[in-house]
């Protein structure tokens, strides 16, 4: 009832708005980062965050002084004096993954069957170059690499895979520069529709690697009167009294080699010409 002065003698209803709100307002869901300064509302403890377990559930808070202590997610912690449940960090979308040679990962796919179509290179140390690169793209292809073993007898070797519009072969051969053995073997073989036979400048594999991923502004000189790659470990200062060390030479120079930004242009691009040569759809 109002008195004369249109006043309410009673005051306001209490049961007219959210009597049960709590005096800091309600607790709103926030994504929990790193740096943020958050402080337990039942210890008064506050802190940056400086950890975060989403799958254990746990954060760890560091204060002014240093001091950490660790916290469970969820309700009880203040934002800016408001209250806030903390939830796990929300997972940015994950950009599409790229094989080592810069396309872009399939996933979900099994590696196709091998197709007839083969890519040959000259020796073990190639092979594993361009499997390293290569690989995964190769699987998806369905595309096998073998290595050769060396190229004297290669003209009969193509005789013998029989080289067909739907079984097409690349071969990848060392040294492959005008006058050399390498060129005039590769001549015979010039005019082949379903083979074809390219080669890097290199004396060996090992300097299609940047130099700069040992280490090196170029790779050593090296006199013919000494086998090249025993020549690279005297130079680079690593034993080489058997195969066994070249082989762990290689391995070193190999794992130094993480994409196909490592490797030089003029191997990167014969290796891409074999493998557009032998997926293309037959003719």
């Amino acid at each position: 009832m109002a008195d004369r002065r249109g006043a309410d003698r009673y005051g306001r209803d209490v049961l007219s708005d959210d009597w049960r709100k709590p005096p800091r307002g309600r607790s709103t869901e926030v994504p929990v980062e790193v740096d943020m300064v958050v402080e337990d509302a039942t210890s008064g403890f506050c802190g940056a965050v400086v950890t975060v377990d989403a799958q254990m559930g746990m954060i760890v808070l560091e204060d002014r002084h240093k001091k950490r202590r660790s916290f469970a997610l969820g309700p009880g912690f203040l934002l800016e004096g408001a209250p806030v449940v903390l939830r796990p960090p929300v997972a940015a979308p994950r950009a599409p993954g790229r094989t080592a040679s810069g396309s872009v990962a399939v996933t979900g796919q099994r590696a196709r069957v091998a197709l007839p179509s083969r890519i040959w290179v000259e020796g073990r140390h190639d092979a594993e170059l361009v499997e390293k690169v290569w690989g995964d793209d190769l699987r998806v292809e369905g595309v096998a690499v073998e290595f050769l073993g060396g190229i004297d007898d290669l003209p009969d070797r193509v005789a013998e895979f029989g080289p067909a519009a739907d079984a097409r072969l690349g071969v990848l051969v060392d040294h492959l520069v005008p006058g050399s053995k390498e060129s005039r073997i590769a001549e015979k073989l010039s005019g082949q529709p379903h083979v074809l036979v390219v080669g890097h400048p290199y004396v060996d594999v090992w300097q299609a690697v940047k130099p700069q991923r040992l280490g090196r502004d170029a790779w050593p000189t090296v006199p013919r009167s000494i086998e090249w790659k025993k020549g690279v470990c005297d130079a680079f200062g690593w034993p080489r009294r058997d195969q066994a060390d070249i082989a762990h030479a290689w391995r070193r120079i190999l794992g130094t080699v993480r994409s196909w930004t490592d490797l030089e242009p003029a191997f990167l691009g014969r290796v891409e010409e074999l493998i557009d040569f032998v997926t293309s759809p037959p003719r």
